[in-house]
């Protein structure tokens, strides 16, 4: 199974996200598919710059969202429909 989800990056206590596709049953810091986006909770307000196309494409393959980037989908208004 495919899923989107998110990879921290960044140093200690600042933290700074890319949302990238990986097989659930590899190792989600090394093995990833593809990065479709990042996500900057530091900033204000924050920044969440996700590529639409990649991400409808994967969402119809049948890739699973975890909870959190489900919810960074919907605030950048991308769904899989």
């Amino acid at each position: 199974m495919v899923r989107i989800r998110l990879k921290r990056i960044g140093a200690k206590k600042k933290p700074f996200y890319r949302v990238i596709v990986v097989d659930r049953r590899k190792d989600g810091m090394g093995d990833v598919i593809e990065t479709i986006g990042s996500y900057d909770n530091r900033s204000n307000p924050k920044v969440i710059k996700i590529n639409r196309e990649r991400a409808v494409y994967w969402l119809k393959m049948g890739a699973q969202p975890t909870e959190t980037v489900k919810s960074l989908l919907r605030k950048g208004k991308i769904s899989g429909n």
